[in-house]
């Protein structure tokens, strides 16, 4: 059935490729979070229009060894650290008092800057050309490592894993979801939010088996992949940036130490810098969401405002059982 054309791209779920049709019917099916389903493939929940995506990258990505992936589940980060390796990355090309290059981040959303691979690239086309752009190509997904492409996972590309407090997560998706969802749905009342996400039914969840995947790549491959924690990169932010940088082969200069490179870095991509600029108050991504939904408050330890505490420990619970043996505290 035809989907109203005044539903921004994220919420229709109509124009999806004969595969995809072909697949959803034996696929099991929950109410998500927008009000749109969700279906299960590969142990973790997709909606309609997403799995094409998510479909089209599995059989047509061809990974580069200098690649970098950005991979998070969705409110864990995502846009903060999409800033951050952006700058980061092209931190010679947009610095120093003699550049007449104004930066990209001062009229561009991060998720513009930083695309993602199955919800924006291989969503518009089957097979985008990336053969044009130059390495490192940044890229980011929400896939779990299992669903990553197979060429990922083969080739010595660099993954770059955020992981955010389950509580804050949960909360943050909720506001997120309800100020995505069209007047006429209503909004998702926050004990709605919890139960789906306790069940592991939020987009590209269970959360804990996201979590967990990447955390034993990068225990065993610690090369390959950097797991971090947003609650570490908030605490310690220049730590946290120099740690990525050497992970990334990039490490700062000592004239870089010296001359503030990786303060300006973190000023440039600093909440109050990021949510104050024009493009982020009032722009909106192709796909429809609005650059200003991105941007919210980002503060750890926020679920305390919005979780009674029978809801914390409803979620403290569920993921101390799903994370027991792996070594990994949340």
């Amino acid at each position: 059935m035809p989907q109203s054309p005044s539903l921004p791209k994220y919420l229709q779920d109509d124009d999806i490729s004969q595969e995809c049709s072909d697949l959803l019917p034996s696929l099991q099916c929950e109410q998500g979070w927008l009000g749109a389903s969700l279906h299960l493939y590969q142990g973790f929940w997709v909606g309609p229009r997403h799995l094409k995506g998510v479909l089209a990258c599995q059989r047509h990505f061809r990974a580069q060894d200098t690649d970098i992936l950005l991979v998070t589940t969705p409110k864990s980060g995502t846009t903060w650290l999409k800033a951050i390796l952006f700058t980061l990355l092209n931190r010679t090309k947009y610095s120093g008092s003699g550049s007449q290059l104004q930066h990209p981040l001062l009229s561009q959303n991060p998720h513009d800057l930083v695309p993602f691979l199955e919800l924006n690239l291989y969503i518009e086309q089957d097979v985008p050309d990336l053969a044009s752009l130059p390495p490192p190509r940044l890229f980011a997904t929400h896939l779990a490592y299992q669903s990553l492409p197979q060429s990922v996972r083969d080739s010595k590309c660099k993954l770059v894993y955020l992981c955010r407090n389950p509580k804050d997560t949960c909360v943050s998706l909720w506001h997120f979801t309800n100020k995505l969802r069209p007047k006429d749905r209503g909004e998702n009342s926050l004990q709605e939010a919890l139960d789906r996400f306790c069940r592991g039914v939020s987009l590209f969840g269970p959360y804990w088996d996201h979590v967990l995947g990447y955390h034993k790549v990068s225990s065993e491959t610690p090369e390959k992949a950097l797991f971090l924690k947003y609650e570490d990169m908030k605490e310690d932010p220049r730590a946290s940036l120099k740690r990525l940088a050497g992970f990334l082969e990039c490490p700062f200069s000592e004239d870089e130490l010296r001359d503030g490179t990786v303060d300006d870095i973190l000023r440039l991509c600093s909440f109050d810098s990021l949510s104050g600029l024009e493009v982020n108050m009032s722009g909106k991504l192709a796909s429809g969401e609005e650059n200003k939904a991105f941007f919210r408050r980002g503060e750890v330890g926020d679920w305390v405002n919005y979780l009674s505490v029978d809801m914390a420990e409803r979620i403290d619970r569920v993921v101390e059982e799903k994370l027991h043996g792996s070594g990994l505290r949340l």
